[in-house]
């Protein structure tokens, strides 16, 4: 499959990663309920604080844990159905304003958490302890920070560049998924219907995480990658047969994705309907692939001429597929019927006739503990084990360059509103014998 091209135009950072850290759990649908203890810190500089610090101290609160269903924690627990969410770590909800012995100039990511986490343990509080995720908020105006939000990819820390007095959902609920493991959701073209000539471009737009803001949820290779399906809703594909998808994010009970196997690589389908909070604008049967696996690295299959949902007044069906094939792997897939709540799909491995294939078995209860991806590939760049710092800012390199190359897709991403660019970080610094977490930067609008 040939790799994206769109780096091409964009700008990635180079920028390592944490050594130490904690990743956030990924539990498994049938355990009980994760509540992630979560802390986040105003953060000033010697030369810069908040213009209305009064105004940042009241909504932060509410923006990450209030009861509307834009808070940081209500949409993680709805995104969930229930199985994850956000509490505070102290009873004030937030620390702060905490001045840090530093200038806000270089946007120095890698300092600003050294000297708050150093803040934080004088004021008795402990990473893994007291805290299990560390959200840093702190004002732009000085700090020349080329994004809204950075996030370790996966891990605790999130790092909120923060423009007037509050955050909006869309750059907080998408660096929260990259510390739940999930990477920019990219669009691969495949015009001719054939899975093995395929080219990136662009975003999804199908997830939180790939341009389609806080309304579009996440996808089912997400929601399989932070273990928030049953083995009966995520169902591994072992044979041909015809099966009944009910809407990803809908009540009730059923099979809401096909994890389908394509040699080295998954297909994973879903089937989109407006429900609750999500899905408005989405509509029909969507296809994934899943490199070698990593779930949280999927990008949606788009069989159609041109990227159609670009624009926001593309129908809500305009990418949903019909039908595909992939004659590497011998994997094929016709949608039977597809609306009002559920669609009916045909799926045939090794070959066999489309024609021939009857209807799948119910799906077995039985524990599938293989159903999510790594802890530590979130599909992006891997990097050694040091303190972040922010890089400089440079084009990335040729995506069909070969491996190390800095080929990262850039992703546009953001609030229900507008729309903001992401770049991925840069180039590969593997150490030897060191798991790395892995930080993407997000552009802000100009």
């Amino acid at each position: 499959m040939k790799k994206s091209t769109l780096g091409r135009a964009c700008l990635a950072g180079g920028i390592t990663a944490l050594a130490l850290g904690l990743v956030p759990s990924a539990a498994h649908a049938d355990d009980a309920p994760v509540e992630r203890k979560t802390l986040p810190v105003l953060v000033e500089f010697t030369d810069s604080s908040f213009q209305h610090p009064d105004k940042v101290a009241e909504g932060t609160p509410d923006t990450y844990f209030g009861d509307r269903k834009d808070s940081l924690a209500s949409y993680f627990s709805e995104l969930s159905r229930g199985r994850y969410t956000l509490v505070p770590a102290v009873d004030e909800q937030y620390i702060g304003p905490v001045e840090l012995p530093m200038s806000a100039a270089g946007c120095d990511n890698g300092r600003i958490n050294e000297l708050t986490r150093e803040a934080l343990a004088e004021k008795g509080l402990t990473m893994g302890e007291d805290y299990e995720s560390l959200s840093m908020v702190f004002p732009a105006q000085k700090t020349g920070c080329a994004w809204a939000g950075l996030a370790t990819v996966p891990g605790p820390y999130t790092w909120i560049n923060l423009y007037g007095t509050a955050s909006g959902l869309g750059v907080l609920g998408h660096e929260f998924g990259h510390n739940m493991g999930w990477g920019h959701q990219t669009r691969s073209m495949c015009t001719d219907g054939d899975l093995v000539d395929c080219e990136v471009n662009g975003t999804s737009a199908k997830s939180l995480m790939g341009g389609g803001g806080p309304g579009a949820g996440v996808s089912a290779p997400e929601l399989i990658r932070a273990g928030w399906l049953t083995d009966g809703e995520a169902v591994k594909v072992t044979g041909s047969g015809t099966f009944t998808l009910r809407s990803l994010h809908g009540e009730g009970s059923g099979v809401r994705a096909l994890d389908i196997p394509m040699g080295e690589d998954r297909l994973v389908v879903e089937y989109r309907h407006a429900a609750g909070s999500f899905d408005d604008r989405i509509e029909g049967v969507h296809a994934y692939r899943v490199p070698e696996g990593d779930y949280g690295s999927s990008t949606l299959i788009d069989l159609t001429e041109a990227n159609k949902t670009v624009g926001n007044d593309a129908p809500a069906d305009a990418d949903a597929v019909t039908a595909l094939k992939d004659t590497a792997s011998k994997v094929s897939v016709a949608v039977v019927s597809s609306g009002d709540g559920q669609a009916k799909v045909r799926v045939s491995l090794d070959g066999e006739d489309l024609s021939t294939v009857v209807d799948a078995p119910e799906p077995s209860a039985e524990p599938d503990p293989a159903h999510t991806g790594s802890d530590t590939n979130a599909g992006d760049a891997p990097l050694d084990g040091t303190q972040p710092q922010g890089g400089a800012e440079e084009p990335a390199a040729d995506a069909d360059a070969g491996a190390g190359a800095a080929d990262e897709n850039l992703a546009a991403t953001g609030g229900s509103s507008a729309t903001l660019p992401v770049a991925l970080g840069g180039a590969a610094l593997v150490a030897a014998g060191v798991t790395g977490l892995f930080l993407l930067r997000r552009r802000r609008n100009a």
